[in-house]
């Protein structure tokens, strides 16, 4: 037992090293282009350093499990070229018993990822809302609320954030009745949605006379900074911790909650992907070869399978989203069968 408390701390060290290496590269490369990227669009080289690391965290979900696949496939490399994993099966461990440092690794960056990351990414991106994080209709973004005296109904083609209102950007606004006819027409620049209605500084406004005026604009509107959110945000734009309440608080207004409720999953069993990717990691760096480790070939095969095995939860997700698969089964199936698939082969695997 204890032979066994010092293996496990040297082969934990060993799967982090090898994480935190491959990680640390993809991160930079891709915070470097971001940053050279988003350099033109910002007053400062400070600004575009924190947009590029607000869109870094927003990518962090989508190569992290990569990320674990290559840094477990390269820290088994190094135990095999420098001989460790053959003295570690020498005292008597299975491949299994090799791998349980790893996989309780890989959890365990499922769930900072999921409990910390997330909430991290979702916090900075909130900060900026743009048309990347709403849903769109032809483009653009369409309100529309009823009251009791008749119904507003807002196009616009951009939005912003102006902490705590929100600024819509060549916005239309059709003012009916209760009968469907347009009293009021207002066209403007930029719209501000606020707790108080909609406000506009210069608008032409057209109020069924035939005449147009250009004059400052005020509508008071149930619609809220907080409702236009609630209602429009992708999920990948609500917190793992607010989602369940969210959820709730959508279905209770009959708002379709599928694709929340495959969001909900899919970070809930993070933890569980990154076991199935560090498990196809641990398969992949099998060999009967003592020497010359043909790691080139191997990862270079790993990766081509890790890409089909994110085609496949991609695909299952999908079948989620739409309904076709319960949503909790299209986020739970792909890593249970990556690991069953994994684990046979492991098992079938005589190493020494």
């Amino acid at each position: 037992m204890f032979r066994y408390k010092i293996l496990f701390r040297f082969l934990t060290r060993r799967f982090f090293s090898g994480v935190g290496l491959v990680t640390f590269i993809v991160c930079g490369i891709i915070l470097a282009v971001t940053f050279v990227e988003r350099l033109p669009s910002n007053p400062n080289a400070i600004a575009a350093f924190m947009d590029a690391w607000t869109r870094l965290m927003e990518y962090v979900p989508m190569f992290l499990p990569m990320a674990i696949f290559m840094g477990t496939l390269f820290a088994s490399y190094n135990l095999t070229k420098s001989s460790e994993g053959i003295i570690i099966s020498g005292a008597g461990l299975s491949p299994f018993q090799k791998a349980v440092p790893f996989l309780i690794g890989a959890g365990l960056i499922g769930i900072f990822a999921t409990a910390v990351i997330n909430p991290y990414s979702v916090n900075l991106s909130a900060r900026e809302i743009t048309t990347d994080h709403l849903k769109l209709v032809d483009g653009a973004i369409w309100l529309r609320e009823n009251n009791d005296n008749g119904f507003i109904t807002m196009r616009a083609k951009t939005i912003g954030r102006s902490d705590p209102n929100l600024v819509f950007n060549n916005a239309i606004v059709f003012v009916q009745n209760n009968n469907f006819k347009i009293t009021e027409r207002i066209k403007a620049d930029r719209i501000t949605l606020s707790d108080n209605g909609m406000d506009t500084d210069n608008a032409i406004v057209w109020g069924g006379s035939g005449a147009e005026v250009t004059k400052p604009w005020h509508t008071k509107s149930q619609l809220t900074p907080r409702t236009v959110l609630d209602r429009y945000l992708q999920p990948d734009q609500i917190s793992f911790w607010e989602l369940p309440s969210f959820i709730k608080k959508m279905e209770s207004v009959g708002i379709p909650v599928r694709a929340h409720w495959v969001q909900f999953w899919t970070l809930l069993f993070l933890p569980l992907s990154m076991i199935a990717m560090a498990m196809l990691g641990i398969a992949f760096s099998q060999t009967k070869q003592r020497r010359n480790f043909n790691f080139g070939f191997k990862f270079s095969i790993g990766v081509i399978t890790c890409f089909a095995s994110y085609f496949i939860i991609n695909m299952f997700n999908a079948l989620g989203a739409t309904g076709a698969l319960p949503a909790a089964l299209a986020i739970i199936a792909p890593p249970l069968i990556i690991i069953a698939g994994a684990g046979a082969f492991i098992a079938s695997f005589d190493t020494i």
